[in-house]
């Protein structure tokens, strides 16, 4: 026997479960998706800081102790 869902279906169930989530855990939810957002941000950090010039261990141990 072989399942399948056509996309619309699909897209229905997952919208389902978002408001389910929603109504039952809305804190763990907010902290789910926070903690995703906080994700792309920093690989959107790492991708921008690639492309520009590297910055010593030195000058980043300066900074932190606050001698920069």
């Amino acid at each position: 026997m072989e399942l399948s869902m056509n996309d619309q279906k699909i897209k229905e169930l997952i919208r389902e479960t978002f408001v389910e989530m929603l109504r039952e855990d809305r804190e763990g939810f907010y902290e789910l998706v926070l903690e995703a957002l906080e994700e792309v941000g920093l690989a959107n950090a790492i991708k921008e800081g690639r492309k520009n010039k590297l910055v010593s261990e030195e000058r980043i141990l300066k900074v932190l102790e606050g001698k920069a």
